[in-house]
């Protein structure tokens, strides 16, 4: 098997009286696109300046493409493109000087590729960056980012600032790299962008994963919301042990009319709950897994008597 683009073991990092990471796990396959969850406090950024060779670790091991990010940072760096959440330009020079230093000092850039970029995220590069609003700004990071030809991208919050159609660019942008073999770090509070996008996540809570895997393989440990009507009572569902939340009725009293039923269901439930419904005239059918909004609640509601409260915003910045 290939060894993971990012494989982070046992990772420990405490700044004063504070435990920013407390035995952290983290693998991202090569070539994937993994998201990284978890609120303000929780350990992102702190994992990311280890994975950017900008702070050591006090324990455990982060490998980088096969190299230490603290030892091999100069080599790593040429490597990978880092966007963060709020970008800071030289204010004298154009959006597009910006792009010519950050080539300059890191990666190259692919020049077709960043005009053709420039165009698709509607960024003027004669525009000094001094009077770039957040979200052009952003967009300066993001050109140079997805420009360049590198193996890992690592992106923290990287829309913000963005509106709803440079979001919908972004997403295409993330894709394109994926496709063509480039390994996506999304560190990222919008959920429903994360959901989009990722092969797979993990969450973590005070310095710890709390959670990993695919989506599929997360709400296999959660429950799908059903709503169904049938032309019969579906008077077996209560006799299901994992059927929860059940309400029944009808559309009206007339006799004859369709009977409406939902109720909750975990996986291993789904398909005898299911038969039931069938066996009662199964007309009309709305099965819903767990959003990764309702998975990220869950997985944080599991692990609330793990520790001690999140450590404050800006202890793991």
């Amino acid at each position: 098997m290939e060894p993971a683009a990012i494989d982070i073991r046992d990772l420990k990092k405490r700044f004063g009286r504070t435990q920013a990471l407390d035995g952290l796990h983290l693998q991202v396959r090569r070539g994937s696109v993994h998201g990284f969850l978890g609120p303000n406090g929780a350990g992102k950024s702190t994992t990311i300046r280890i994975l950017l060779g900008l702070v050591r670790p006090d324990a455990g091991a982060a490998c980088l493409l096969g190299g230490d990010p603290w030892r091999d940072a100069v080599a790593l760096h040429r490597r990978l493109a880092y966007v963060p959440g709020d970008v800071a330009l030289w204010r004298t020079l154009t959006a597009g000087q910006c792009l010519d230093l950050l080539a300059a000092t890191g990666p190259a850039l692919d020049r077709a590729r960043r005009a053709e970029l420039l165009e698709r995220f509607d960024l003027d590069p004669t525009r000094r960056a001094g009077d770039l609003s957040k979200g052009n700004r952003q967009k300066v990071a993001l050109v140079a980012a997805f420009a360049s030809d590198v193996d890992v991208l690592v992106l923290d919050e990287p829309t913000s600032g963005l509106d709803p159609l440079m979001e919908e660019v972004f997403q295409e942008c993330v894709r394109e790299r994926a496709r063509d073999g480039a390994t996506v770090l999304l560190s990222s509070h919008i959920l429903g962008e994360v959901e989009a996008l990722c092969d797979e996540v993990t969450i973590i809570r005070h310095g710890r994963d709390v959670t990993s895997g695919t989506l599929a393989d997360l709400r296999r440990h959660t429950r799908t919301t059903v709503r169904a009507t049938t032309r019969d009572a579906a008077s077996g569902l209560a006799a299901i042990e994992g059927v929860a939340d059940l309400s029944a009725g009808s559309a009206s009293d007339r006799d004859g009319s369709p009977r409406t039923v939902g109720f909750t269901v975990p996986p291993a439930d789904l398909a005898e709950a299911l038969a039931v419904l069938q066996r009662a005239g199964l007309e009309t059918l709305v099965a819903t897994p767990p959003s990764l909004d309702e998975l990220f609640l869950s997985a944080y509601a599991s692990a609330s008597d793990d520790g001690p409260d999140a450590a404050p915003d800006g202890a793991t910045a």
